[in-house]
């Protein structure tokens, strides 16, 4: 299994990008907010899923662990595939995706390309317990022309520790997300 990759941005098409590793070009298909994010030439690094079917494999590439966990948990609902779970991702950032979720947002889930009002409507009801708690409550908006880094390291961190991502989510329920990460974090495992 192939966790990360780290390398320059050699090339970038469609929503995939090729990385250079010491001279071997991963392709991967990435969510439309990381894709718009890359600079050629750039070094990068992406949380990687593997997906091997019967006469093919695909990597697909994310810039924060939520997104991969995130994804993971897509992939894991009926009708969802990999294909549908990036276009999911690339409606917003990742938390955006994931309170979307957990405020049973279906009609959010359902601007995605490819996915109806029923595979919407599965997804929530198969992952609103699993992704945890709304950071925020209220129609979620489609945020594909900006690109505001809003991801929680705090909430990457600790999923890196081995946390589920319900359980990551609650621990940082309490902590002012004005502090440091470093405090973030501190404060969440000190809370769980």
């Amino acid at each position: 299994m192939i966790a990360h990759i780290r390398g320059k941005v050699a090339e970038k098409f469609g929503n995939c990008i090729i990385v250079d590793v010491g001279g071997v070009g991963y392709e991967m298909t990435v969510p439309t907010l990381d894709y718009e994010g890359c600079v050629l030439g750039e070094e990068r690094k992406f949380f990687t899923y593997h997906a091997v079917r019967e006469n093919s494999e695909e990597l697909y590439g994310f810039s924060t662990l939520t997104a991969k966990k995130i994804f993971e948990l897509l992939i894991g609902v009926q009708g969802v595939g990999p294909k549908a779970g990036v276009a999911i991702l690339s409606l917003a950032e990742a938390e955006e995706v994931r309170n979307a979720i957990a405020n049973a947002d279906a009609g959010f889930i359902a601007k995605a390309s490819g996915v109806g009002k029923k595979t919407a409507e599965r997804v929530i009801v198969d992952l609103r317990d699993k992704v945890g708690i709304p950071s925020h409550y209220g129609a979620t908006e489609v945020k594909i022309a900006t690109m505001e880094n809003k991801t929680d390291e705090a909430l990457d961190a600790l999923i890196a520790l081995g946390f589920p991502l319900k359980e990551a989510t609650a621990a940082l329920e309490k902590v002012d997300v004005a502090l440091p990460v470093e405090e973030r974090v501190r404060l969440a495992l000190r809370g769980a």
